[in-house]
């Protein structure tokens, strides 16, 4: 389950309805991919805590996190990006806050 939509993604990046469709593609699947890449991170899928009836709300934070990955990743996807950085700032300590320690 996606924790943030396309219309949110494309509100992060500032990406209009009249886009090209490959953009939009491009877009959903970073989103996809940002949210997968968190979990692995995480140590547990987000939807398994979160949302739904029996389960508190997804955190504001975590969201976030999915949101900054996916526009980074989209804003930097030419291979001349900035590859020594792996992830925006930020999304480490959104991350680190909710990570599953319990091993």
């Amino acid at each position: 389950m996606a924790i943030v939509t396309y219309e949110e993604l494309a509100a992060q990046v500032g990406l209009t309805e009249d886009a090209p469709s490959e953009d939009k593609l491009s877009l959903q699947q970073k989103g996809d991919a940002a949210q997968a890449h968190i979990e692995r991170w995480l140590g547990f899928k987000i939807a398994d805590r979160f949302g739904g009836d029996l389960f508190p709300p997804i955190p504001d934070d975590l969201k976030e996190a999915v949101l900054q990955l996916a526009a980074w990743w989209f804003a930097n996807r030419e291979a001349l990006a900035d590859s020594d950085k792996l992830l925006p700032f930020g999304v480490q300590d959104i991350i680190d806050a909710h990570r599953d320690r319990s091993f």
